[in-house]
């Protein structure tokens, strides 16, 4: 836990106006649906936006208030964070916020109430603690690597941080994975640091499902809002090319999150898939409370075997988000109408203050 402490946040909303509230979030990643969703529900809202990358969210009309800043990590600086709470802002996180913020200034600088739990965001972006986290949710992850030399089947090797899967790549040996570092250097993909803290874990071949979930406070309940899948270059070109001329291509796979799609999992998958996501709650609440509150994202890999393995975690909303702002086939199966998952947040926050409850969702 950083210098921001829930108490001070909490005396900051005390002194706003609920009947006034404006969502607010930074004008990239899953902005879009975050502020629409905001508006279809009846708040005002705000974007924090570098300047030249406003046009989105002019010609879409998702934006009360524009605050344009020279770079997005502006966002922290004291004028800013003033302009926010004069508004009554509540921020809305996702995964360009965590980056270009950074963890350290949102724990210790970022006075502006916020949607969900700060404290949790470290545990999506320190291997380690993700790690930690699932398993302490008992769910299947993969075998991890503490050292490179120990390496004796196909292995994927992660850096810490969302990067969008850049610097990803797989290896079979000791030998395939010095080699493949040192021409990733090379390239200004990675650095020593980022060597040292390399995670290293048993490959899973299967098909890849990013489910989308959202933990209602409000309501107690693990909601299954959607699912995506990527489109990653260049990995996606790679697998079109006939095996014998990819021997003879000197490319390098790479794993760069370039695309999202809607998918369907298979219905026999489902409970395996609720219960997953409630185990993940339940961990989260014991050691990082209060815990999954609002969205999060399990990146999962599914197996000839039919079993579900969790390989990464977001703990807010997650890019793949992108893909049902007029709502998903889950989300409209429990809710009846278009839900995104900006609009779902909104509800949330809705409803926390028509009950005064807001405090039990904000950090």
């Amino acid at each position: 836990m950083g210098k921001v402490n829930r108490e001070e946040i909490l005396e900051i909303l005390e002194g706003y106006s609920k009947k006034d509230i404006t969502v607010a979030t930074l004008g990239s990643h899953t902005s879009l649906h975050i502020l629409n969703g905001a508006k279809r529900e009846g708040f005002k809202t705000a974007v924090v936006c570098e300047r030249g990358r406003e046009v989105p969210y002019q010609r879409f009309k998702v934006a009360d208030e524009f605050i344009m800043v020279d770079k997005f990590s502006d966002i922290v600086n004291d004028d800013v964070q003033d302009e926010l709470r004069s508004m009554n802002s509540i921020i809305v996180p996702h995964g360009s916020f965590v980056a270009y913020a950074g963890l350290d200034h949102i724990e210790n600088d970022f006075y502006v109430p916020m949607f969900g739990n700060r404290d949790i965001l470290r545990w999506e972006s320190e291997r380690d603690l993700e790690r930690k986290l699932m398993k302490e949710a008992g769910i299947r992850i993969p075998f991890k690597y503490t050292d490179p030399n120990e390496i004796d089947r196909t292995v994927m090797v992660k850096f810490p941080g969302a990067r969008g899967g850049r610097g990803y790549f797989v290896a079979s040996s000791t030998e395939e994975f010095n080699e493949k570092i040192d021409s990733m250097l090379e390239r200004g993909w990675i650095t020593e640091d980022d060597v040292k803290d390399a995670h290293i874990e048993e490959y899973v071949a299967g098909t890849n499902f990013c489910i989308h979930y959202f933990y209602s406070i409000m309501n107690d309940e693990v909601e299954l809002m959607g699912m995506d899948s990527r489109f990653e270059s260049n990995i996606d070109g790679l697998v079109r090319i006939p095996a014998r001329d990819q021997l003879d291509i000197n490319l390098d796979p790479s794993y760069v999150i370039t695309g999202n799609h809607p998918v369907a999992m298979r219905e026999s998958l489902l409970p395996q898939v609720f219960d997953i996501g409630d185990r993940m709650v339940e961990a989260a609440n014991k050691i990082v409370p209060p815990g999954m509150n609002g969205p999060f994202c399990l990146q999962t890999m599914c197996t000839d075997n039919l079993e579900i393995v969790t390989f990464e975690m977001s703990a807010r909303t997650d890019g793949g988000t992108n893909t049902f702002m007029h709502g998903s086939t889950y989300s409209y199966l429990l809710h009846g109408e278009g839900m995104s998952m900006g609009r779902r947040v909104a509800r949330e926050i809705m409803v926390a203050a028509e009950q005064d409850r807001l405090p039990e969702i904000i950090t």
